[in-house]
């Protein structure tokens, strides 16, 4: 019996076509996570998901990839080779570049601060804390937060604001309200609990611990106010990724 064929006879089992399984495949490939709670669409990919979950997780254990099903906060996340995965022992393969997804350095800023402040509002509770385990924080909260911890700005035009918005959004890192707006001072935005599964407290402690450039001088790697141990954290953050 081929693996196909072994593949297609698990399927039936659960009466799940090859084509589904294969469109599962691909979206977890392509975004490295299926959250149940993000739309219809990637509702019933979950939903499937779980049903042929054993199946998924020898497919991708065949290629040296990490599935991790986070059964409270209702989503899988696929790891890379060579992946640091928060929690998790190494899997003893060597890293793939060609697989670690492409971070702007304000993206990796930004993730830091939004595990800062998950960290913070896990801690805090109250009504910053959802029934879905996401925190609650406004737009100029993340400001602060980068500046205080990382000693790092937002990017300076709006475009490039709502450009980072959409890739933390992208990356299924926070949730936006259809009518969220950066100018509004008590919109809220809600940080996932998938940020947990991409920085670990270990890299936000170094992060936070070590030494920023002073603002205004930088070297030839390194643009201002970024710290000096960015450049380990984004590789790390990249790393974990799809």
């Amino acid at each position: 019996m081929t693996l196909i064929e072994a593949l297609q006879e698990q399927l039936a089992l659960h009466n799940l076509p090859l084509e589904r399984f294969r469109e599962i495949v691909g979206r977890l490939f392509a975004a490295g996570i299926v959250i149940r709670e993000e739309d219809g669409v990637e509702q019933r990919l979950y939903d499937d998901a779980r049903r042929i979950e054993a199946c998924l997780h020898d497919y991708f254990q065949l290629a040296g990839f990490r599935l991790e099903h986070n059964l409270k906060g209702e989503f899988f996340r696929l790891y890379a080779p060579g992946a640091e995965v928060p929690g998790m022992p190494e899997d003893g393969l060597e890293p793939v570049p060609g697989l670690r997804a492409r971070l702007s350095p304000d993206f990796v800023a930004a993730a830091l601060a939004l595990r800062f402040q998950y960290q913070q509002g896990l801690s805090e509770g109250g009504n910053r804390l959802t029934d879905a385990g996401e925190v609650l924080t406004r737009f100029e909260e993340l400001s602060a937060t980068l500046q205080t911890q990382l000693k790092r700005a937002l990017p300076p035009t709006n475009v490039e604001r709502q450009r980072l918005l959409n890739d933390l959004k992208r990356h299924r890192l926070i949730r936006l309200a259809a009518n969220f707006s950066m100018d509004d001072e008590d919109a809220l935005l809600a940080i996932r609990p998938t940020i947990l599964g991409i920085i670990s407290d270990d890299m936000l402690e170094a992060a936070l611990e070590s030494e920023p450039l002073p603002l205004g001088a930088a070297s030839d790697d390194e643009p201002a106010g970024v710290p000096a141990a960015m450049e380990e954290q984004e590789e790390s953050i990249e790393g974990n990724i799809e």
